[in-house]
């Protein structure tokens, strides 16, 4: 059986769903697309080749392998994307928490059923139907966690609006005794430069109590101050919009003191050698033209 156990983004990692681009399919069509990022690169005519997609993927497998970390792969779906595996579940403790995600989706749930196996299955639950919520927005911090969600009247008509209050209700239900806390995030259908699809687009945690942040990503200041006090101003790496959009607040931690980041991060990566990180570099930017990133592809599974 796995013994799960994520209490942040930064502890040690151990074990570790990878998601796949391989058979990712053909480039999506106008109406497919999920998000303003792709749907501006299906448009020009730029959308990632699946053999670049899987070269960066293998890139980022090997930094895993270096560290001993346990990798699990989705089980193949033909002409399928199963990139971002950080949508369909995550886990909270020793909980596992399968995502109501977009209903096209399912099937890469299926892919990794033979991990879920696994588990034991009293830890793993699956919300109700009206409960909006995917990893990328569930972000956890020791005794803390925090979901990003949109609250705006309109939500039904954002396809980018992925996590509901619903949700954040949800997960206070079922972790009575954290410090579960909501920040209403941006969205656009058309721009993703004003979009925060999750909340790991807009804010992330790295090390002890460090953090990577874009403030015009939340709809309330207040939100963005809440986070600002509990770091503090000085431990927040501020990006700008256009870094935003290339997701710079999308590493990911293999330890409190190993970040894996996106090798043209040059602003943040610097930052971050400067804090006393390793930075393991690698190429992920034809990923990120799908508006995600090294988070988005990762689902942990265990953590010190």
């Amino acid at each position: 059986m796995l013994q799960l156990n994520v209490k942040n983004e930064t502890s040690r990692l151990r074990a570790v769903v990878l998601g796949s681009a391989v058979h990712n399919g053909p480039t999506p069509t106008i109406e497919e697309a999920y998000d303003p990022k792709s749907l501006e690169h299906i448009k020009a005519g730029t959308y990632p080749l699946e053999k670049d997609m899987i070269a960066e993927m293998d890139a980022f497998n090997a930094v895993f392998q270096k560290y001993d970390v346990t990798v699990y792969r989705p089980e193949m779906i033909e002409n399928y994307n199963q990139i971002f595996a950080r949508d369909i579940g995550f886990v909270i403790d020793d909980v596992f928490v399968k995502s109501n995600i977009l209903p096209d989706r399912e099937r890469e749930l299926d892919a990794i059923q033979y991990v879920i196996d696994q588990i034991d299955p009293l830890k793993v639950v699956r919300p109700p139907e009206e409960v909006h919520i995917e990893g990328g927005d569930v972000m956890l911090w020791n005794d803390h966690i925090f979901i990003g969600t949109y609250k705006g009247s309109d939500y039904k008509d954002y396809i980018t609006a992925r996590t509901n209050m619903h949700g954040v209700n949800y997960i206070k239900s079922l972790f009575p005794n954290k410090i579960v806390k909501e920040f209403d995030l941006v969205k656009s259908k058309l721009e993703a430069r004003d979009n925060a699809l999750h909340l790991d687009c807009c804010f992330q945690p790295v090390g002890k109590n460090k953090g990577i942040i874009y403030k015009r990503g939340f709809r309330e200041e207040a939100d963005y101050l809440y986070l600002v006090k509990l770091f503090g101003k000085e431990n927040l790496f501020h990006i700008e919009r256009n870094e935003m959009y290339n997701m710079f607040s999308n590493v990911f931690s293999i330890d409190e003191n190993v970040v894996v980041s996106e090798k043209n991060f040059t602003r943040l990566n610097n930052w971050l050698r400067e804090n006393g990180f390793t930075v393991e570099e690698i190429p992920y930017a034809e990923i990120s033209k799908q508006e995600g990133l090294l988070r988005c592809s990762t689902l942990p599974l265990i953590r010190d």
